[in-house]
């Protein structure tokens, strides 16, 4: 009988911050034995001496890098619990966040944390408000992107667990079930190419079959800040990724979509 009630798919790809987030994850998880953590290496091995060796933890290596898609697809196929979470891989977490997550997300819902931002070198949060509610938006005319939605905020101010309308996407779960209902159980790499838009194709989707995405203000996790350098997200040398064309496939998918519907729900 499986009793894994998450699984958390990290794709990695050459960040030195992997395993440090791996233990926030262990030092702060509350599901015990039934936490699962899948690291995909996309391509490389890590240093050996970095591995930790924990029940919770399991390894997948792909020989060939696929991207930061591939990778969560891969790490998505190995896993075997009742809720599907994707992460990046420089993050760090509040106490008892997978408890609290797992615990309050319903059947057809998506759900991400409020978000924080970390400085990866201290580790530490840094002294910037978090994010709670974001919406879509279309940035500088070429591509989806999640914003800030103040006056969401302000409106759901006492409401712990809320509907928003978009995410920055580095970390969020899902019950298997729905993802598999609505996204036929793996992310699609044609079009959107190796590595991009993932959140966006997944919120688009659940949104469209009637599902919610939604935010719990009660747990949290911290994103490394944008001011420090990436690893992932710009493919590698032997899978390089192409990001305007990824991002114009997607506003070609969903543009007609997010003009007609999600526009009218910023008002929700």
């Amino acid at each position: 009988m499986n009793d894994i009630k998450l699984s958390i798919v990290i794709p990695s790809y050459k960040d030195p911050l992997l395993f440090k987030t791996i233990h926030s994850i262990l030092d702060n998880s509350e599901l015990g034995q039934k936490l699962e953590i899948i690291a995909v290496f996309d391509g490389y091995y890590p240093d050996s001496k970095l591995i930790i060796q924990d029940s919770r933890v399991k390894y997948v290596h792909l020989g060939a890098n696929r991207g930061m898609r591939g990778a969560i697809n891969a790490g998505i196929l190995a896993s075997r619990g009742e809720f599907i979470g994707r992460l990046d891989e420089h993050c760090s977490f509040g106490k008892g966040f997978d408890k609290i997550l797992t615990e309050s997300c319903k059947p057809n819902w998506i759900m991400t944390p409020k978000r924080f931002f970390l400085d990866p070198i201290k580790w530490e949060l840094m002294d910037i408000p978090p994010v709670e509610h974001e919406k879509l938006v279309i940035q500088s005319g070429k591509k989806f992107s999640g914003a800030r939605w103040p006056e969401r905020d302000l409106e759901q101010k006492d409401v712990m667990v809320s509907e928003s309308l978009g995410m920055q996407g580095s970390f969020w779960i899902c019950p298997r079930k729905w993802f598999d209902d609505v996204c036929g159980g793996f992310l699609e790499e044609e079009g959107y190419g190796p590595t991009y838009q993932d959140s966006v194709e997944v919120t688009m989707k659940t949104l469209q079959a009637g599902g919610k995405l939604m935010v719990h203000k009660g747990t949290w996790f911290a994103h490394k800040h944008r001011s420090f350098s990436r690893t992932h997200r710009e493919g590698s040398p032997e899978n390089p990724s192409n990001r305007e064309a990824s991002w114009k496939y997607s506003l070609d998918t969903w543009r007609e979509y997010f003009e007609t519907v999600i526009r009218s729900k910023w008002k929700i």
